[in-house]
């Protein structure tokens, strides 16, 4: 397969993350290595052309730095084989460094428009300007500049001002400047973070053709760039047309919840992440979208009746701990309009927090009562008691099926049997189990950021928690709630393992794909 029968089938590869950069990363890596272009037996050898940057060195009476490479060819037993008339050199010995000894121009004083563009090594290709004509660098030929803390590699052709510290100016001598900056480009130095990379670049090798070779691999270079641009923006224009087609797609579903309109959803056409399905179908479960109201239903106001009842039946026998008594609400707290026999509580009116058995502190006492239960954590993850050294009194939790609500996370999840918690959990009863499962999928589906505080352990305290508002349903609703949300979200798990799997065969077809130009070319 030739490269340009690759670029005419890339709309089977379009949808492969990142495959427009392999491309791109495929044409330098066969230029580097001879493939590119084909070789031409009359071009005067890469061994002439070492003579010559040798020479015009002399001429220029340029000082040969501590660790600079020599300008003669290197050991042709290193990295891979290139063709006969090519050369290993040092990745500096072609050049010559351009000093901007008392003309770099600090951050702070860059200007956002300016006679003179600045130059630095960040990504942006001029970072601003300046006005100071004593700091300009004159460019009569093309110059490199490298970044030592972030390795970027810029091709400078014209007057420019240097911007702050980390950069090195190489100026290519006897060779083409654009197959250099290519070459420095395409270069795989190791990355030391913020360290420099200077001294890597002086120790490193390229591979150096005919200079007449060297034109024709940055002429090829460039044509096959240029497609890759295009390619880039027809990639762009189908993502931007995906996403008003999901967006459409998503409304379709809005107004008709079906498992049909799910499947539609995921049409190869449209760019829904799956998690955001997910949380899109849960924000229409709690609105009221994804199932039709009965209006034979009792209303939710029965429900606050029967947990008040059971509040008050715990409060006697000292089962039930702490407040729960809460501002009223205010109409901006609302987000959208309720369907019938609904109703707005706080999270406090509905929660019951119920304390149980303190677990000793001491290791010896919990491995003695205590290891043959699991402990829910602050973020969910349950673990074996005797694999977990606690630092915070705990609690037992009886085998009815409560539900744990996480202030860290903060996260929602029902847990089942006898565990222990930690004093992030809170544990909450209900008169059913379909409620408790209606409020773990509420709270996983609003945004509790306003709520939460920190950043490191983002938690909320009781007061935080209590204030959520809570769009409340029906109990006959809610069963039909969580039921529709399981049968979504089975079909949502079931759509996603073909999705992974399909994107994972075009990613190998990928692979092979530039595995075979590599070692056909």
């Amino acid at each position: 397969m030739k490269l340009e029968t690759f670029f005419d089938k890339f709309d089977q590869f379009v949808d492969v993350p990142n495959a427009v950069l392999k491309m791109r990363e495929l044409v330098l890596d066969l230029a580097f290595r001879g493939k590119l272009v084909p070789q031409n037996l009359a071009d005067e050898p890469t061994s002439e052309l070492l003579k010559c940057i040798h020479a015009e060195k002399i001429r220029r009476k340029i000082r040969v730095e501590p660790g600079d490479e020599k300008t003669t060819a290197i050991s042709r037993d290193v990295d891979f084989e290139i063709p006969s008339k090519w050369e290993w050199v040092g990745a500096t010995a072609p050049a010559v460094m351009v000093s901007d000894k008392g003309k770099k121009v600090q951050t702070k004083d860059i200007l956002d428009v300016g006679k003179y563009p600045v130059v630095d090594q960040g990504k942006i290709f001029i970072r601003g300007y300046c006005n100071d004509s004593d700091r300009v660098i004159r460019v009569a030929e093309p110059i490199v500049l490298f970044g030592d803390h972030t390795r970027e590699t810029k091709l400078i052709d014209f007057d420019f001002v240097v911007g702050a510290d980390g950069v090195k100016l190489l100026q290519p001598i006897c060779i083409d400047p654009r197959f250099y900056f290519l070459a420095l480009r395409w270069l795989p130095l190791e990355s030391r973070g913020y360290a420099r990379h200077f001294k890597l670049l002086k120790t490193a090798r390229i591979p150096l053709p005919p200079l007449a070779e060297q034109k024709r691999i940055v002429a090829k270079v460039d044509e096959l760039m240029a497609l890759c641009d295009r390619l880039e923006t027809q990639q762009h224009k189908r993502e931007t047309q995906h996403t008003a087609l999901s967006r459409a797609s998503l409304a379709r579903f809005a107004e008709a919840p079906t498992p049909d309109n799910l499947n539609f959803i995921f049409h190869k056409s449209y760019d829904i992440k799956p998690a955001n399905l997910r949380k899109f179908i849960l924000t229409l479960a709690v609105q009221g979208k994804l199932v039709p109201q009965d209006l034979n239903d009792e209303a939710a106001f029965a429900l606050l009746e029967g947990i008040e009842a059971q509040k008050s039946s715990l409060a006697k026998v000292g089962n039930f701990r702490g407040s729960t008594s809460v501002r009223p609400m205010a109409d901006d707290e609302t987000d959208f309009e309720l369907p019938p026999n609904w109703c707005w509580v706080r999270f406090g009116e509905i929660m019951i927090n119920r304390d149980g058995e303190r677990i000793p502190v001491s290791k010896e006492e919990r491995d003695t009562k205590a290891k043959t239960y699991d402990y829910y954590g602050a973020s969910g993850v349950i673990d074996k008691i005797d694999n977990y050294l606690f630092d915070k009194p705990l609690l037992l939790i009886g085998e009815d099926g409560a539900n744990l609500i996480s202030r860290s996370t903060p996260i929602a999840f029902i847990a089942r049997g006898k565990y222990w918690v930690n004093n992030h959990a809170h544990v909450l009863d209900g008169i059913s189990e379909d409620f408790l499962r209606y409020i773990e999928l509420y709270i996983n589906a609003i945004n509790l950021e306003r709520y939460v505080t920190g950043s490191a352990q983002p938690k909320m305290n009781q007061a935080k928690m209590n204030s959520i508002p809570i769009a409340l349903p029906p109990l006959a609703e809610q069963r039909r709630i969580v039921a529709k949300v399981e049968q979504l979200t089975a079909l949502v798990d079931e759509l996603e393992t073909q999705l992974v799997a399909s994107q994972a065969t075009s990613k190998r077809l990928v692979e092979i794909v530039v595995a075979e130009l590599q070692s056909a070319a």
